[in-house]
């Protein structure tokens, strides 16, 4: 089973070898990546032509100074207005933008901000995404936690005090079963209050399961809207699929979650169109979803295999806030966490204008979480991780930092009944 994931020629067949190649080099050897998949559940949905539509013809040079004043001034976000607070016309009103954020921030979440942690539970993946350390054919570590490790796992953390965890896992059904998520989840349950999924998109029947078994919500990174860009970067695998990608919040929805969360990973393609695809997608849900719960991430690509292979497109600190303070102006219901990818100070920052929700004792391996958490060496087998975090704060340090800023850490703010 490992050698399928190895890229070093003396570990790779010569027949998969060759197939990475003919992946890379040739468009004409991938599926088409707008055709689903056998087994993919298709839905009938207006939202991705909603939101395609007016990404297509967002041309965000046309929108000047007058334009952003305009938009900071109306009581009401139109979506015009947000276009051009997302356009680099917006750029030198960084300091409106964000002091009319924290308005909006305060009126709707307080001082809160919410903290939880991710736990990666297994790193196999069927999928060649290039710029993705997890993809099919990196030369890494694989690891797939048993029950009994997950279980000790989720006690360290819940130990700590930490009430909502996120479970994620690379992109294999072989591997990462809808069935051994569900058990996963199980056990979640037994320990927190909060159980998120950060998983490989399924259909309505299975969402509706993973609910049952105890999931609260579901994220999904559709990592760019850009179709043409997409298929550049998913050569292989069910994630190549675009549209599916797209329509798993809304599947996950109508299988009874609470709420989704979306993200691109600004950086992949053009992040001004990008953030708008996102802002919108929620947009468009909301109108169809009223009861549910949405939230928005907004990362960064971060160092990882094959970075030299994407021709990353830089988005700065500035920029980056910019994105948060349109967000927040437009969807001021809208949950925004900012992650672990970014820098203590940039958080600390962004916590008091726009965001509401971050992580702590972050880690993007697998089964290390006692080593993390409580400092003691495990011998215990571990996987690599995914990318590089930045923020390395332990649950208890993030705690601290955020009640020394003025705000209020929150572990849950739902409760069963």
């Amino acid at each position: 089973m490992e050698n399928q994931f190895l890229v070093d020629s003396e570990y790779l067949s010569k027949e998969a070898l060759a197939k990475k190649h003919r992946l890379e080099n040739d468009p004409s050897s991938r599926k088409n990546h707008m055709e689903y998949l056998p087994g993919m559940e298709i839905i009938e949905s207006d939202v991705c032509r909603q939101v395609m539509s007016q990404v297509e013809a967002f041309d965000y040079s046309v929108y000047t100074a007058k334009d952003v004043r305009a938009a900071l001034e109306h009581e009401t976000c139109t979506l015009e207005d947000f276009k051009a607070l997302l356009s680099p016309a917006a750029e030198p009103f960084l300091e409106r933008m964000a002091q009319k954020a924290r308005m909006e921030t305060s009126k709707h979440f307080g001082n809160t901000v919410y903290i939880f942690t991710p736990i990666y539970i297994a790193n196999y993946c069927e999928n060649y995404c290039v710029y993705c350390g997890f993809n099919c054919y990196n030369h890494i570590t694989r690891m797939k936690l048993n029950m009994e490790q997950i279980e000790h796992e989720m006690k360290v953390i819940a130990d700590s005090g930490m009430e909502e965890i996120l479970i994620l896992t690379g992109e294999s059904r072989s591997m990462s079963s809808v069935e051994y998520i569900g058990e996963a989840c199980k056990l979640a349950r037994k320990y927190f209050r909060m159980v998120g999924l950060e998983i490989y998109p399924v259909n309505t029947d299975e969402y509706r399961y993973l609910h049952q078994c105890g999931a609260d919500y579901v994220t999904v990174f559709q990592e760019t809207y850009d179709s043409d860009k997409y298929e550049t970067l998913h050569l292989f695998g069910h994630k190549r699929v675009w549209p599916y990608r797209f329509d798993a919040q809304e599947r996950a929805l109508r299988g009874g979650m609470r709420g989704v969360a979306f993200s691109a990973l600004l950086g992949l393609s053009d992040f001004r169109k990008d953030a708008l695809a996102s802002a919108l997608h929620v947009y468009y849900l909301q109108r169809k979803f009223p009861h549910a719960e949405m939230s928005l991430s907004c990362p960064r690509l971060r160092p990882i295999i094959n970075n030299d292979k994407i021709n990353p497109l830089d988005v700065g600190e500035k920029q980056l806030c910019q994105i948060l303070c349109a967000y927040r102006i437009f969807l001021p219901f809208v949950g925004i966490t900012v992650s672990s990818r970014e820098s203590a100070q940039f958080r600390n920052g962004i916590v008091k204008i726009a965001a509401t929700k971050v992580s702590a004792g972050v880690s993007t391996g697998i089964g290390d979480h006692e080593s993390k958490y409580t400092g003691k060496e495990s011998d215990a087998e571990q996987g690599d991780e995914q990318f590089e975090i930045d923020d390395s704060r332990s649950f208890q340090a993030m705690y601290q930092d955020m009640a020394e800023e003025g705000l209020q850490p929150v572990l849950n703010d739902y409760l069963y009944v």
